[in-house]
């Protein structure tokens, strides 16, 4: 693959990926630090339906046209760690890398501000990466539940995949996606117009 197709690539995936962020409504701040709080789900549902269509794509892929796949080691305690840190980030900023480009272009102007954290984070990391590194030092194993298992990967995919659309419709059924989106489709419960103390006193005024 050339060089200049591989960009082209990458562009049309980023453009299809930011059009389902902004369609789905799951860049917007209320969405995510709602399913941080554990008040709103969308941000999970449709994560998990990306999840299910990947692995619908990657058991084709190695089972019908042998693809090879591409693990990376388990590191426990880089990926708790890295884990932890991210979504605190996430839950503060009400964004993650992917999502405050979507933000950007939405007009949130705040955006600006989480897009060059983000790369002065990416920085920083590059520069300190070997005390970093020092600090958890670990060697993961390249592990897979198909090989833990002792079965294709094609099998475990598409059992994996059949079990999250189970609990996606059952999740779907208890939190319904029209019910959390929000009056004005950002994930928030829309503001009383006025306050009780003036719903009160507009009251007595009508009385009297």
């Amino acid at each position: 693959m050339s060089l200049i197709t591989a960009v082209l690539i990458g562009l049309a995936t980023g453009i299809a990926f930011g059009f389902a962020l902004e369609k789905s409504r799951v860049f917007e701040p209320g969405i995510i630090v709602g399913q941080m709080q554990l008040r709103s789900f969308i941000m999970l549902k449709v994560f998990l339906a990306a999840v299910i269509t990947g692995l619908v794509v990657l058991a084709v892929l190695n089972g019908i046209f042998g693809v090879p796949l591409q693990l990376k080691p388990l590191l426990l305690r880089a990926d708790i760690v890295g884990g932890l840190i991210l979504g605190a980030g996430i839950a503060l900023a009400g964004a993650c890398p992917g999502t405050s480009m979507a933000q950007l272009g939405a007009g949130y102007k705040d955006a600006w501000f989480i897009v060059l954290g983000g790369i002065f984070g990416a920085m920083a990391y590059g520069y300190f990466y070997e005390p970093i590194i020092a600090l958890l030092p670990e060697k993961g194993d390249k592990i897979s539940f198909d090989q833990l298992l002792g079965l294709p990967f094609w099998m475990v995919a598409l059992a994996l995949a059949a079990a999250l659309v189970v609990f996606l419709v059952v999740l779907e059924r208890f939190t319904p996606w029209q019910d959390e989106i929000g009056a004005d489709v950002d994930g928030l419960a829309p503001l009383p117009a006025e306050s009780p103390k003036r719903m009160d006193a507009a009251a007595t005024a009508r009385r009297a």
